[in-house]
């Protein structure tokens, strides 16, 4: 299995008071390293919704480690795994 990588930097307007990335502000960095993955392949996230094919998440989950800040450069990793058979419901 191929691990996709992306490297994402933090901007001022994604902290919070405290002068750290905001929680939820993580959920757009795996989010866009989803889209890019999709691209990377050779898929078009917009075309597909726009056929009628939603990729939807069912479920996410973070476990913070630490904190980042402005100007921070991180890197996301994305792995594909089948847990199970396409369903719709």
């Amino acid at each position: 299995m191929s691990i996709f990588r992306i490297e994402l930097k933090v901007r001022d307007y994604e902290l919070d008071m405290q002068g750290i990335v905001n929680n939820g502000a993580y959920f757009n960095y795996l989010e866009h390293a989803r889209h890019e993955y999709l691209l990377a392949q050779g898929i078009d996230f917009a075309a597909l919704t726009n056929a009628g094919i939603h990729l939807v998440v069912i479920r996410s989950e973070l476990d913070y480690k630490h904190s980042l800040k402005s100007g921070d450069r991180f890197v996301v990793e994305v792995a594909v795994e089948r847990i199970g058979k396409v369903r719709f419901g």
